[in-house]
């Protein structure tokens, strides 16, 4: 009769612990969440970057 008391109380917590919590996201607002962030880090990117027909700047000191 223990075992009982025992095991009820397990198996429940056991079921519980089973359940999952699923999220879905847009495909599109992804993507598109994607592409702005790719787009500011290439133009991030570019402008650390001299222009390659243009002379680096001279420091003054």
């Amino acid at each position: 009769m223990k075992k009982v008391w025992v095991a009820l109380p397990l198996a429940a917590f056991a079921l519980s612990a089973c359940v999952t919590i699923n999220i879905y996201f847009p495909a599109a607002a992804a993507e598109k969440a994607a592409d702005k962030i790719i787009e500011e880090v290439w133009q991030t990117q570019k402008a650390d970057k001299p222009a390659a027909n243009q002379p680096a700047a001279k420091e003054i000191k």
